[in-house]
């Protein structure tokens, strides 16, 4: 993003003010906000009734052909704007350094300043910064701070700890952390009035409320963001909160079950939501450190938004390797006339009779939840499946004039668990069009990850990761999740 500033005559942009102008857009609005590069222009474009031209601007800053120009009224200022030396420059290069420390011997102080000075620039694209500053109110964002804190760990050839480093986030803070100097004081927390602590039951009505007033496009209401509290899967602590004051500021949560892996009963945590206000962005990663304070714990995130990507694979998550397949009516036909005809029933008492202790356990903890639980039978043969009812949203933008006829849901029947997908594939179009019809959806999805040859079908991205030292890619399923809690 590009700042375009006219200022008052006799007064220069210079690095101070550069720095003092990201850091109130950061304070006072937020962190998307922060500009990557600032430019002092001696106009911006206007129209003939002195309206300010964004459009015109914007095309001059990206080297497009200006599309309104007729309609300016100083289309002059454009050639200055477009040829800008700031605006044309490269990319900042890498800032030379020493060679990296060997063997964790860091150089004297005074150099290692300077060093984290010169990677605290480059990284943040912000010159200078103080000793002392916070980095944090200069405007990084959570996925800056991980890739600073990367280049740190190259540079010392050792971790850096994201919890030291955010309980005092400037230059002088990383030292003591370098140096293993036991500098993070009780003052030295105080000085943002910013806390995270683990959530209490007393907390639960105000998260929700929190949750709901964060999440507003989704449209799930605090009774329904309880469910995540409420589940009663496992007494594991459900969440984290970032508090600036007495102000809560920002939630992290997890649904966390004890799971059946290779017959050994393990902790899965499943990062269900994530959320912390524009002006705190930064502080999002104390959050996701005090979750992933267990590193033989085995993590899960199924429902992980773009911006936090970046920030879960830096803690050593794993893209789960995986596509979604919709599979309408009548795709595998052939199916149809094999040579046994399943026996299908979702009936709750003939279902669990079928059912092993560990498969009747899953079925008792989401029997209460709206999810759709069935078993196939070919001879001695069964596929147990739990399948979510689920809606597609459309964008009314994307469908132009036609939204008005078409609906902004599409529902669909999700499976989030098969037993035996090998006999679901053999019987395949019964068994989706009994879903079908029992769920009224208009089609079948499922991971590709869990057919042994992929049906026909349309190919959907599915954006999903893990953390575990006992769990394979193929193994980790959707079951105690917030999916099957929320209408998402």
């Amino acid at each position: 993003m590009v700042l375009l500033l006219v200022l008052r005559e006799g007064v220069v942009l210079d690095s101070a003010l550069a720095k003092h102008i990201r850091s109130e857009l950061a304070r006072c609005g937020s962190p998307a906000f922060v500009p990557a590069r600032i430019a002092q222009v001696d106009a911006l474009p206007v129209t003939f009734n002195g309206k300010r031209s964004e459009i015109a601007a914007r095309d001059a800053v990206n080297g497009r052909p200006v599309r309104n120009r007729d309609a300016l009224q100083n289309a002059e200022c454009l050639e200055a704007i477009a040829n800008h030396p700031v605006l044309r420059a490269p990319p900042t290069a890498s800032v030379s350094r020493e060679p990296t420390p060997v063997c964790g011997v860091l150089p004297d102080v005074e150099q290692l300043r300077k060093d984290l000075q010169a990677i605290c620039q480059r990284v943040l694209d912000l010159a200078p910064i103080g000793w002392s500053d916070n980095l944090l109110d200069l405007g990084a964002d959570s996925l800056a701070i991980v890739s600073l804190l990367l280049e740190i760990e190259s540079y010392a050839g050792h971790p850096v700890p994201l919890s030291a480093f955010l309980r005092a986030p400037s230059i002088e803070g990383l030292i003591a952390v370098l140096s293993g100097a036991e500098a993070m004081t009780a003052q030295q927390l105080g000085r943002s009035g910013l806390h995270v602590r683990a959530l209490g039951p007393e907390d639960v009505e105000p998260v929700c409320r929190f949750l709901e007033e964060s999440f507003r496009g989704a449209g799930i209401d605090a009774t329904k963001w309880r469910r995540l509290f409420d589940h009663g899967w496992s007494d594991h602590t459900r969440g984290f909160m970032l508090f600036d004051g007495n102000a809560l500021v920002g939630f992290i949560g997890a649904v966390a079950a004890r799971r059946q892996v290779n017959e050994e009963a393990v902790l899965v945590c499943n990062l269900s939501s994530w959320v912390v206000r524009a002006q705190y962005r930064g502080w999002g990663m104390a959050l996701l450190a005090s979750m992933l304070d267990d590193a033989n714990a085995t993590y899960t995130c199924f429902t992980p938004q773009p911006s936090s990507w970046a920030a879960l694979i830096a803690q050593r998550f794993k893209p789960l390797d995986s596509q979604r397949i919709a599979i309408p009516p009548l795709l595998q036909a052939a199916t149809l006339f094999g040579s046994t005809r399943p026996m299908i029933s979702f009936d709750p008492a003939v279902v669990r009779e079928r059912l092993t202790s560990h498969q009747r356990q899953i079925f008792d903890d989401h029997a209460a939840y709206d999810c759709l639980q069935l078993i196939v039978v070919d001879g001695p043969d069964y596929a147990y499946l739990v399948v979510k009812r689920r809606d597609q949203r459309l964008a009314a933008s994307r469908l132009g004039r036609l939204a008005r006829f078409l609906p902004l849901k599409i529902p669909y029947s999700d499976i989030l668990h098969c037993s035996a997908p090998v006999l679901l594939l053999r019987h395949l179009e019964r068994v989706k069009l009994a879903i079908l019809r029992r769920q009224r959806t208009v089609a079948l999805v499922a991971e590709a990850r869990i057919f042994p040859v992929p049906p026909r079908g349309m190919m959907l991205p599915m954006i999903t990761c893990f953390r575990s030292p006992l769990i394979a890619d193929g193994e980790p399923d959707r079951l105690y999740s917030e999916i099957v809690l929320l209408p998402i």
